[in-house]
């Protein structure tokens, strides 16, 4: 009976401590688990705030993007509704755009009046834009070309006289376009006492004093003064060291001011004229010219001619061209050079046509074509 006693002790003790060693295995492997539930339960949450994260950002990103792209759009909207009262157009796209030939489907009495007041297409140029873009007919190598960072900066001089405000508008957007900020001084608009008083004074005048305040300046002639006059008042207007001035019906190509005004600046006795293309009066299609220098024939009209046979043989289609005389239509010179040479005394009679009126006395080197400057 003892012996029987101790072999059921003994099993029942063997049982409780298989069964305490398996629930001690269990619950080691639960604990465990718990463990790898926890760590994984841990990541997948890092994981899920990071992808949140990066949703985030990139919902923050294209959040930032769209309130510009609004921002851009109520700009462009706010700048535009200052030329929609007046029929014109602001902004890319529409006709015209390139350079490209455009055309109006209606040709009305309308059409053909402004046709014979401007002697262009002034209906159609109120349905191109302010800013449409044209060719860089730059040769090659003048894109390549670096320029100084010291550069001085520039006065623009528009002279007009019963002009189409869109094709005045459209000069003043494509100088602002594509001249750097910081060598573009001022533009003066100056009015030789035009008889349209809606659009040349008005509209103009509230025009630019609302869209670059303070970076046009209007001077208008109580009285008509003729082209060297009207030029002698924006010459007087002027502050910065150097003055282009320009017929008020041009559109500016890219990167015409650089080379202009390092030129200018080597030497202040040179007289720039930039190389002129074309814009076709019944199409505004933008035209390349072949490089000339400026000559007269017999009957003293101002024409293209050949450049000089220095300028071919070196080779070189970005280097200046040497010309005997220059179209007063378009040239950039110092201020004060233009000063001690081009101005006329008030009692002085002016003679002559417009391509020899300024009546300057230069000796030396004076007047360049340079290719690198594209002016239509």
């Amino acid at each position: 009976m003892a012996v029987a006693r101790k072999i059921k002790t003994l099993l029942t003790v063997n049982i409780l401590v298989f069964v305490g060693i398996i629930l001690f295995s269990v619950y080691c492997r639960i604990q465990s688990r718990s463990e790898e539930i926890v760590q994984i339960g841990r990541s997948s949450d890092q994981r899920v705030r990071s992808r949140n994260g990066k949703v985030s950002n990139l919902v923050d990103r294209q959040s930032i993007l769209q309130r510009l792209e609004h921002l851009e759009d109520v700009v462009y909207n706010q700048l535009n509704g200052l030329a929609k009262p007046m029929g014109l157009v602001e902004g890319p796209g529409g006709l015209g755009q390139g350079g490209a030939a455009a055309t109006l489907r209606d040709d009305s009495h309308e059409s053909e009046s402004k046709y014979e007041e401007y002697g262009y297409n002034a209906q159609l140029s109120d349905r191109i834009s302010l800013d449409r873009t044209i060719p860089d007919y730059r040769p090659k190598k003048c894109k390549q070309m670096a320029y100084p960072d010291d550069l001085p900066q520039i006065s623009v001089v528009f002279i007009f006289v019963n002009e189409a405000l869109s094709v005045i508008l459209r000069s003043v957007h494509s100088v602002v376009n594509h001249t750097p900020a910081h060598l573009l001084k001022e533009i003066i608009l100056v009015d030789d006492n035009s008889d349209s008083v809606v659009e040349l004074k008005f509209n103009l005048d509230q025009y630019v004093n609302k869209r670059y305040p303070g970076l046009v300046k209007i001077v208008r002639n109580s009285k008509r003064e003729g082209l060297i006059r009207a030029r002698i008042h924006g010459w007087k207007a002027a502050t910065a060291p150097i003055v282009g001035f320009f017929d008020a019906h041009v559109e500016f190509n890219t990167a015409w001011a650089e080379p202009i005004l390092t030129r200018v600046k080597e030497d202040h006795t040179r007289i720039i004229l930039p190389a002129i293309d074309n814009i076709k009066y019944n199409t505004f299609e933008v035209q390349q010219y072949a490089n000339a220098a400026h000559g007269y024939n017999w009957g003293l009209w101002c024409m293209y001619i050949i450049p000089p046979q220095d300028w071919l043989d070196k080779g070189d289609e970005t280097a200046p061209i040497r010309t005997p005389a220059m179209i007063g239509c378009s040239f950039v010179v110092n201020r004060e050079y233009f000063g001690e040479i081009g101005l006329l005394d008030p009692g002085m009679e002016v003679y002559g046509g417009e391509n020899i009126e300024l009546g300057m006395r230069v000796s030396g080197e004076t007047f360049f074509v340079y290719p690198c400057i594209h002016l239509l």
